[in-house]
């Protein structure tokens, strides 16, 4: 057998270098949590969200209770002018008798005046043997054969003119005005003229709404520019912004807080039964069965009743303790399988050995230990807790008006969801990209703090 060639290497200072510096757990796990570019984002979007609620209505001081019945449903792309116009007189209206001859339709259908969000004012010319009048408004351009749209009135007594005021909006409509016979029937013609309306205020409203800041330069006829109202406003012409604030204080409130609580419960309860295993782990994890078990909504409404939430009300509290009190077995579970590993360590055979009480143990050496699971499951809890807040709002059993939060928010824009969808998108939106955004950052947690992930790479 050859003699082998090998050289002794030196060991000198140079030779030994560090790959990279040491680094401490949680030091590492934020390392890794920065490599994950959707985890990463995923967090300054939770901050964003949480200095949203918190931090926004610092700077944006409107009311999100204040309404404003000239600005209903309005979004965020209208048109913001509005036309100063004097304050509302009653109109006498126009009439005339009906001349000779056979019928026609309607001639000559005019405005009177301008077109505005206060009033509509039509006047035609006689028909003959017309014994009154019907006036139709539709928002489509009628065509033949279909109907005319909403009736607004029927005038009788010779008035060849009305006055429409039924919630004018900004917006283009068609006025049709046919004629009736002496049985109040229909003749077959009718005429249509189309309407700009715009919106319109008095100096006083204006004022009052503080749509201006410098009242002596109003004057009638003159153009204003509203307040801007970036989301728009909603059916109550309130302001969807601040709404929004609100909703997120009262979604992230009840998102963050009732996980915080039954995750800190579940460790509680998970790591007394780990530890102390045998025949009382049994018991106590047949308990936390039995709990997941009961039915969720059937409990709200319980304690609705047992809080005294009346229909109608708020049951922010009731949803509050419902969460809190059947959603713990989850982390309860996780913390027993993690304590249950922990146990059989060899630091807490040492512990152990040295006198260490039990309390101690688990609260110094085993629960420190299984707070990366902790972590993750109460990431993944708070999208669960903030979409349940939002179904619960959404079906009337939660946050209810006026109170505001993105579940109910959401509810009040579905009604409205064909003429107004700005009123269901935007509290939807805030929904979707909340739990997504917890939901990669708990994904990405789980991959930051697992030990197997780390090391099996």
């Amino acid at each position: 057998m050859s003699e082998l060639s090998f050289k002794p290497v030196s060991l000198g200072a140079d030779v030994e270098q560090r790959s990279r510096p040491s680094l401490s757990y949680w030091q590492d796990a934020w390392l890794r949590l920065q490599a994950n570019k959707r985890a990463f984002v995923s967090l300054f979007v939770v901050v964003g969200m949480v200095l949203f609620a918190f931090v926004g209505p610092v700077f944006w001081r409107i009311d999100p209770h204040a309404q404003d019945l000239d600005q209903t449903s309005k979004p965020p792309w209208e048109d913001r002018r509005a036309l100063i116009v004097a304050p509302y007189q009653p109109w006498s209206g126009v009439s005339a008798s009906s001349p000779e001859g056979d019928y026609v339709a309607p001639r000559s259908l005019e405005i009177v005046g301008d077109a505005t969000t206060t009033f509509v004012r039509l006047v035609w010319d006689p028909v003959p043997v017309a014994s009154g009048y019907r006036i139709y408004r539709q928002i489509v351009e009628p065509q033949s054969g279909e109907p005319l749209g909403l009736p607004l009135g029927t005038v009788h007594d010779g008035s060849v003119s009305f006055e429409d005021r039924l919630d004018i909006r900004p917006r283009t409509y068609w006025y049709s005005v046919v004629a009736l016979d002496e049985r109040g029937e229909e003749f077959p013609e009718a005429t249509t003229i189309e309407v700009e309306a715009v919106f319109a205020t008095t100096v006083a409203n204006a004022i009052e709404r503080g749509y201006v800041s410098n009242p002596e330069s109003l004057s009638v006829g003159s153009t204003i520019h509203v307040p801007l109202h970036p989301f728009g406003t909603d059916y109550l012409g309130r302001d969807m912004l601040a709404r929004l604030m609100e909703g997120a204080r009262i979604s992230l409130f009840i998102g963050i807080v009732a996980p915080f609580l039954f995750v800190i419960a579940g460790v509680v309860y998970g790591s007394i039964a780990g530890f102390l295993g045998g025949n009382l782990d049994h018991v106590l994890m047949r308990f936390a069965d039995f709990v997941i078990a009961l039915p969720f909504l059937l409990f709200m409404i319980l304690f609705k009743l047992l809080f005294g939430i009346g229909p109608g009300e708020s049951g922010i509290l009731p949803m509050l303790v419902a969460l809190v009190l059947l959603s713990w077995p989850g982390a309860a579970r996780l913390v027993r399988g993690e304590i249950l590993k922990i146990r059989e360590e060899g630091y807490v055979d040492a512990s152990r050995l040295l006198g260490t009480h039990t309390s101690r143990l688990i609260m110094r050496h085993m629960i420190p230990n299984t707070m990366g699971v902790v972590l993750v499951t109460f990431t993944f809890a708070v999208p669960s807790a903030i979409f349940t807040e939002a179904f619960l709002s959404f079906i009337g059993m939660g946050v209810t008006a006026p109170t505001a939060s993105w579940g109910s928010m959401c509810n009040d824009g579905i009604k409205t969801m064909e003429s107004t969808p700005h009123e269901l998108i935007f509290p939807a939106l805030f929904i979707s990209v909340t739990v997504l955004a917890f939901n990669l950052l708990g994904d990405g947690l789980r991959d930051a703090l697992d030990a197997r992930m780390r090391y099996g790479e």
